[in-house]
């Protein structure tokens, strides 16, 4: 479970309620009696399927330090080595591809995890494999193989306001699928953790430990959020909750499935929130946006023609209250992608900018969730989608027994041209038997094989 001093978990709220002529909705009678009672339950019966448990078992290597008095004591002169100690971990999960059997989650609910079991509300348990992760989102895309799979709709987050109803459905404390209702209490929240990309939906539902991954919908029975974490001092629920947009989920799910990695745009500028102090010397007329301190030279933000002294105030015409807000908008958005950012300029007047994203330095992908015998090498997406980097092999391993090594490229296989990861992993999903890895070393090429 996450913790943000915190604690990770999910799941979101929702109240009832809604239009009589949407069979999928509540709807609020004029009077009680000899009416009907809202009730959220026609649409739960058919979103409910589409949420599963998600019980993760793996090991994680315990590196803290014998002191040294217990070294002398002991006669143990060497250094500590790290140990290996199991973990069992509980969270949810939705499903939001039934004919892929693509099931999104938090990356802090399978991190780390070496088996991945998931249990759907007909009680059915499939091994799950993992697609790829996002630590910086806390986004993961795992993949089950199973048939009559129920999915659940993405709505568009951008569209969703304080005050509106929402239903969170997770798996609190392992005790079954639970479902607890509320409201949308704000937009827009970050903060919780500086390194990640946030913008999160923040409510009031009744979130708890096992819920973590679970699905946040509205009164439509579509997915507005991700549940991910709550603010507690006790670890336990003060309806302080947090769920990742819908919109930032498919950001990245889509990435994850077509490259296996993030290819996380970039802006290139630092700055900070604006703050009543910014606001005055500016002559703002809103304490809100991001102040532009520095534009980075030959960054996407440059080449715009965005200015230090600028401030931003939306993003794709949505407001943006803060600069994290506006870093975890952008954060989500793939290179080579093009935002539209709303611009206070140095003389008070506003400017709209269409800005082609630039690309990240690579993540690297560990291959294991590609194909069993290439466990033990790090890949990487060649800068210039010419293939895959082998970053690194580890000894004894299977990618090493195969013949790979560090310093490789894998450009094809079975003589098909291979430009990335997810072309690698698309392929091997889509054929089976024995495969011929087509590798550049050094000024040679060779074939390695792998079954």
């Amino acid at each position: 479970m996450k913790k943000l001093s915190v604690l990770a978990t999910s799941i979101l709220l929702s109240g009832s309620l809604a239009l009589a002529s949407l069979p999928v909705q509540a709807n609020l009678p004029f009077s009680v009696s000899g009416q009907q009672l809202p009730s959220l339950a026609p649409m739960l019966e058919k979103v409910t399927p589409g949420v599963v448990l998600i019980s993760v078992t793996g090991t994680h290597e315990d590196k803290s330090k014998v002191p040294d008095a217990l070294k002398f004591f002991f006669g143990n002169p060497q250094q500590n080595q790290a140990r290996k100690r199991e973990f069992r971990g509980l969270g949810s999960g939705v499903i939001i591809d039934a004919a892929q059997g693509y099931i999104v989650t938090n990356n802090h609910v399978i991190n780390e995890a070496d088996e991945i079991q998931i249990t759907l509300k007909d009680g059915r348990q499939i091994t799950a494999k993992k697609i790829g992760s996002d630590a910086s989102s806390d986004i993961a895309l795992l993949q089950i193989d199973a048939e009559d799979l129920i999915e659940v709709k993405l709505a568009d987050s951008d569209n969703i306001r304080v005050g509106d109803f929402a239903v969170a459905i997770g798996s609190p404390f392992g005790l079954g699928q639970t479902v607890t209702s509320g409201i949308i209490s704000a937009l827009g929240r970050s903060g919780l953790n500086a390194q990640n990309y946030e913008d999160f939906i923040q409510t009031d539902a009744a979130i708890n430990s096992g819920n973590s991954g679970g699905a946040l919908i509205n009164l439509h029975g579509k997915l507005v959020g991700i549940n991910t974490a709550i603010l507690g001092p006790n670890g336990g629920n003060v309806g302080i909750g947090f769920a990742i947009p819908s919109n930032m989920v498919d950001n990245i799910v889509k990435q994850l499935i077509e490259f296996g990695e993030v290819r996380r745009g970039v802006l290139g500028v630092l700055g900070r929130s604006v703050n009543g102090e910014i606001a005055k010397a500016l002559e703002l007329e809103s304490s809100q946006g991001g102040f532009i301190e520095q534009v980075i030279a030959d960054s996407a933000a440059a080449d715009a023609g965005i200015e230090s002294g600028d401030v931003i105030t939306k993003v794709n015409g949505k407001v943006v209250k803060t600069f994290a807000a506006i870093r975890g908008k952008i954060g989500s958005i793939g290179a080579g992608k093009s935002v539209e950012l709303t611009v206070i300029k140095k003389d008070g007047s506003e400017k709209t900018y269409d800005v082609t994203l630039k690309k990240q330095e690579t993540a690297k992908v560990e291959a294991a969730s590609i194909h069993r015998m290439l466990d033990g090498a790090e890949l990487q997406n060649s800068t210039s989608d010419q293939g895959i980097d082998i970053k690194s092999v580890e000894e004894e391993s299977p990618a090493a027994a195969i013949g790979l090594q560090r310093g490789d490229v894998i450009s094809g296989i079975n003589r098909t041209r291979i430009k990335s990861i997810g072309e690698l992993r698309s392929y091997l999903n889509d054929n089976k038997g024995v495969f011929a890895l087509n590798i550049v070393r050094g000024n040679s090429t060779l074939f390695l094989m792998i079954r």
